[in-house]
């Protein structure tokens, strides 16, 4: 199987030791695991922001880095969704549009194999004991792409049930949004605020050391959140938990 890791923005820019993360706990699994250097954007940012048009060059270019691989994993619900529930609407729009077949049929072959780190893992490779030890408490964000887009369910708390050393303790309020939600947080930034202090509110009720999320946009602005209010925490993407063993460096 040809695997490709798409990093996104966020992670290639703000939270690089993600990308690192995920690759190390592919290959422990024994997942070969290529980098196409020529992706860029998936184009989530403009389509949420109206850019619609603006977003399709972006979503052209992804299918064609990653079309001649079997799975691309990436370590984002947001992106993912982005893929599997948006480019079908761009190439549907086009059509509908009368700018004929050429959009859709350009995304359709990346939209079914673009998978989250989640889903890859107990759907494609059906693991869910990934060998990883992370001696700490921690509780569990489900953020909204991969919560309500994506579907993913327990995954992400069966993969962490599994690691040896953490104990996993329950979000009260875990549905609810971190107020996020990319230019929403820009827009909208009193009412993002108070959502984000809501959130980091339940998490820190629950005396959890780490705050884990498939996210990094998400986390990222709860860790900021929960610097300001000052606890005592620490925002960890998923990836690099389940890449943490007793023979390799945790936070």
């Amino acid at each position: 199987m040809r695997v490709a890791l798409f990093l996104t923005c966020v992670n290639d820019t703000l939270c690089p030791d993600t990308g690192r993360a995920v690759v190390r706990l592919l290959t422990r699994l024994g997942v070969d695991v290529d980098f196409p250097m020529a992706q860029t954007c998936c184009g989530q940012a403009h389509y949420n922001t109206g850019y619609r048009r603006q977003a399709e060059p972006l979503a052209v270019r992804y299918a064609d880095v990653f079309r001649e691989y079997d799975a691309v994993v990436t370590p984002s619900g947001s992106c993912a969704a982005m893929v599997r529930e948006l480019y079908p609407r761009l190439g549907r729009r086009a059509r509908e549009e009368g700018r004929g077949e050429s959009l859709a049929d350009a995304l359709a072959p990346v939209v079914p194999k673009t998978f989250e780190l989640t889903e890859f893992l107990v759907d494609v490779l059906d693991v869910t004991d990934v060998g990883a030890y992370y001696p700490h408490r921690v509780t569990y964000h489900p953020t909204c792409h991969g919560l309500r887009g994506l579907g993913l369910g327990d995954r992400p708390a069966r993969l962490l049930r599994a690691v040896r050393g953490l104990e996993l303790a329950e979000l009260p309020g875990a549905e609810e949004c971190c107020g996020f939600g990319g230019t929403f947080a820009v827009k909208n930034p009193d009412v993002s605020a108070a959502m984000g202090a809501d959130k980091v509110r339940a998490a820190r009720s629950t005396g959890a050391e780490v705050l884990c999320a498939a996210d990094s946009s998400c986390l990222m602005h709860l860790g900021g959140t929960m610097a300001r209010m000052e606890a005592g925490m620490r925002p960890v993407h998923i990836a690099e938990i389940l890449a943490s063993t007793e023979e390799e460096p945790w936070g």
